[in-house]
């Protein structure tokens, strides 16, 4: 079943792949900024919005993510901008599919949990999730809880967490996606870095610590790195914070584009 995707804007294409809970209509007003001068191609990710009934691990969410950008704009090449969830699919796709790619950016980062016991406590803790969400059916709860979390104390609820869009979601797809898009279910890509195809911004708020790290590092190990930590920032920094994020991210995509000196 192929991904729901939605189009706006104009310019080169950027496709946008949105975090865990969220849809590709989560974006507010720092994709609307971006489609000032990009054409956006927003994907539901598997288990997410209009894509809820579609089951597939990260490689084969990467799979379908190039079909759906191919369907949308043909054989352009094209840059990738992923959020939390969806950068872990952006480095799989730029690492394992056939995608023409100028380049990538990611916020809030991470290219796997490298140790194995650490990973497999991980892969647990997502699966209890996963079957507590299912056994409630309860995904306003659930979206409130997760909303709660230390990740996203700079977000208001109805404000820049979008809760309304967030509810859109389904319980089972939900926690399809943990169980099979976690962070516990990744083979960790760090070292694979170094044969990234394309330029790549990483980005996260300084206060969000771990992934600020993990985006320092990303940036040290591909090729063509940059990273940039906005000031004061939590993990959904694009939200809280979008146009000074936006500043950064449509720099970057004019500085390193085609025809950069």
């Amino acid at each position: 079943m192929p991904l729901h995707v939605e189009v706006r804007g104009s310019g080169p294409p950027l496709v946008l792949l949105h975090g865990f809970t969220q849809t590709g209509r989560l974006w507010g007003p720092f994709a609307d900024l971006l489609a000032e001068s990009h054409t956006l191609v927003a994907v539901d990710l598997p288990g997410h919005g209009d894509s809820g009934s579609v089951r597939a691990d990260l490689p084969t969410t990467a799979g379908l993510v190039v079909e759906a950008v191919e369907n949308q704009v043909g054989a352009a090449p094209c840059a990738l901008l992923g959020y939390s969830l969806g950068a872990r699919v952006a480095l799989h796709v730029a690492l394992g599919a056939d995608l023409p790619l100028r380049q990538v950016a990611t916020i809030g980062v991470t290219a796997g949990i490298e140790d194995p016991a650490e990973r497999e406590r991980r892969r647990q803790s997502d699966e209890s999730l996963a079957d507590e969400l299912e056994a409630s059916d309860d995904v306003e709860s659930f979206v409130d809880a997760w909303l709660r979390g230390p990740l996203f104390e700079r977000l208001e609820l109805g404000g820049g967490a979008q809760r309304s869009e967030r509810i859109r979601n389904l319980p089972a797809g939900l926690a399809s996606s943990l169980r099979l898009c976690g962070t516990g279910t990744q083979t960790p890509l760090w070292d694979r870095l170094h044969a990234f195809p394309c330029p790549v911004l990483a980005l996260a708020g300084s206060d969000d610590i771990r992934f600020a790290s993990h985006s320092l590092r990303v940036a040290r190990l591909v090729p063509h790195g940059v990273a940039s930590l906005v000031p004061g920032g939590g993990h959904a920094v694009h939200l809280a914070q979008p146009e000074q994020t936006a500043r950064i991210v449509r720099h970057w995509l004019e500085a390193a584009g085609p025809g950069a000196a």
